[in-house]
């Protein structure tokens, strides 16, 4: 048996974190910025560029993230197209972030990040939220 809190410290172990300050760098690029919270977590403040994918249902609907979608390509397709570009997954402090990167890296994808902290680091940092 392992609790949730065993299974996000394994995860951690085989993903990459970041900082807030390193993914608000980033928020002008061409990354991906998803959050997994909740829909009504997201409604509540999300950072501007985020897309919300809840966790429940990341992995079945990443292929129809938005800057893919439009193409209507194959799933595969879209996955392949989405597989080197670079990902941060943002939750409420981190936890689930670290499962869904790991989740994301067995996949396929290979530029997957988890924001140490999520959007409680974001928001004590001072940094924007809509």
């Amino acid at each position: 048996m392992k609790t949730a809190q065993q299974l996000v410290a394994e995860a951690k172990q085989a993903i990459v974190e970041c900082s807030v300050d390193e993914l608000a760098q980033v928020t002008e690029s061409d990354a991906l910025i998803i959050d997994i919270r909740e829909p009504a977590e997201y409604s509540d403040h999300h950072i501007k560029e985020a897309i919300n994918l809840p966790r429940g249902v990341l992995e079945f609907q990443l292929a129809n993230h938005p800057s893919v979608a439009a193409s209507g390509c194959e799933p595969m397709v879209a996955l392949e197209q989405l597989k080197a570009r670079p990902t941060y997954l943002i939750c409420r402090s981190g936890g689930r972030s670290a499962l869904a990167a790991e989740s994301l890296q067995k996949m396929g994808l290979e530029k997957v990040f988890s924001v140490a902290g999520g959007m409680q680091a974001w928001v004590d940092s001072g940094k924007p939220t809509v």
